[in-house]
C-alpha cells in the first residue's frame, strides 16, 4: 500500500501542471481506481479538508489520502511522491538553467499546456458546484438530481460577491471568506438544521 500510495502521487505530481486544481480530477480517477476513496462525491470532501488546512494544495491532499489509507507511513511516502517530481524538475534547471526553459520546445510546450489546465481546472469548479448543490456528483452520462441545497447556493453567491468586490480592492484577505464560509457552514447546517 505505501508503494502504491508513492508510485500513483509520484505519477500525479510528475503529469499534472497548473497547481493543486489541476490535480483533482487525476487524484479522483487514482483515488476510486485504487480504493483510496469509495465514491466520487467522497473526492470533494477531501478537497474542501485540503483547502482548509494551512500549506500546498497536492502535500495537503497527498499527505490526507496517504494517512487515511496506511497511517503515518502513508501520509510520508504520499507526500514525498508528490512533491519529488516537482523537486527533480527545479534541480535539473537548477544545474542547467535557465537555456532550458528559454528552448522554442520548452516555450511551445508550456503554451500547449495552458488550455488543458483551463479545462481541469474548470471541470474540478463543475463539479464543485454541483456536488455541492445537488449533493451528489457530476456524472455527465447519467445525470440525476437529487434535492437542491439552496443554502450552499446562498453561501457560494456571499462568498464569491464579497470576494470579487473586496480582494480586487485589497481590502480583504482571503482567510476572511475561508472563515466566513466555514462559519456559515455552521450557521445553516448545524445550528439552524438544514
Amino acid at each position: 500500500m505505501v508503494w502504491n500510495l508513492f508510485w500513483n502521487f509520484f505519477l500525479i505530481g510528475l503529469f499534472t501542471f497548473g497547481g493543486g486544481y489541476a490535480m483533482i480530477p487525476m487524484i479522483e480517477e487514482v483515488a476510486l481506481r485504487e480504493t483510496w476513496i469509495s465514491s466520487g462525491t467522497d473526492i470533494y470532501g477531501w478537497v474542501g479538508i485540503a483547502e482548509g488546512t494551512p500549506g500546498p494544495f497536492a502535500v495537503n491532499i497527498a499527505t490526507l489520502l496517504g494517512y487515511q489509507n496506511a497511517g503515518f507511513i502513508g501520509a510520508f511516502f504520499a507526500t514525498l511522491g508528490v512533491i519529488l517530481p516537482s523537486w527533480i524538475i527545479l534541480v535539473l534547471i537548477a544545474a542547467f538553467g535557465k537555456k532550458i526553459l528559454e528552448t522554442k520546445y520548452a516555450t511551445a510546450a508550456l503554451k500547449g499546456l495552458r488550455p488543458v489546465v483551463i479545462g481541469l481546472i474548470s471541470v474540478v469548479v463543475i463539479g464543485l458546484i454541483y456536488q455541492n448543490l445537488f449533493q451528489t456528483s457530476l456524472d455527465l452520462w447519467n445525470l440525476s438530481i437529487k434535492g437542491f441545497d439552496y443554502f450552499s447556493l446562498i453561501i457560494g453567491i456571499v462568498v464569491f460577491g464579497v470576494s470579487l468586490i473586496k480582494i480586487k480592492q485589497k481590502s480583504l484577505s482571503p482567510i476572511f471568506l475561508i472563515i466566513l464560509s466555514g462559519l456559515l457552514g455552521i450557521l445553516f447546517y448545524q445550528v439552524v438544521g438544514i
